[in-house]
């Protein structure tokens, strides 16, 4: 098990939770109470921050440790931060507008991307070496 993995695991988690938060924070600020998921747009970005990003995060997981595994721990945890530093900048941008997401959502879909297609290729390789 790879400590740099388990740090970007942790970091993930961490960053999950203040995005959680920040809902909870944009719910009293905008008087948008549950369950009602609609109200003000400035409501809506957080919200829309938050559930991509657990949308995004399942497939990020899974694909970072099995990176981690078969190619590369380290790696993995830096292009695992690569991804985490695209959410921030996702996140920092939909906050403000939702055109400014488009960087941060790039770039984490992309470096989710690697950490998946890296996989499959250890995988792979791993299969066919034995």
């Amino acid at each position: 098990m790879s400590p740099w993995t388990s740090l970007i695991t942790a970091l993930t988690l961490l960053l999950y939770s203040v995005i959680t938060i920040n809902v909870g924070r944009a719910r009293a600020k905008y008087k948008v109470i549950p369950p009602q998921m609609t109200g003000d747009p400035n409501f809506e970005r957080v919200l829309r921050v938050q559930q991509n990003t657990l949308e995004q995060t399942i497939v990020f997981l899974p694909g970072l440790w099995l990176f981690s595994l078969y190619v590369n721990p380290l790696w993995g945890a830096i292009i695992g931060a690569i991804w985490l530093v695209g959410r921030i900048v996702y996140a920092w941008g939909y906050y403000q507008a939702a055109e400014k997401r488009m960087i941060g959502f790039g770039i984490t879909t992309i470096s989710g991307t690697v950490l998946l297609l890296g996989s499959l290729i250890g995988i792979i390789l791993t299969l066919v070496k034995s």
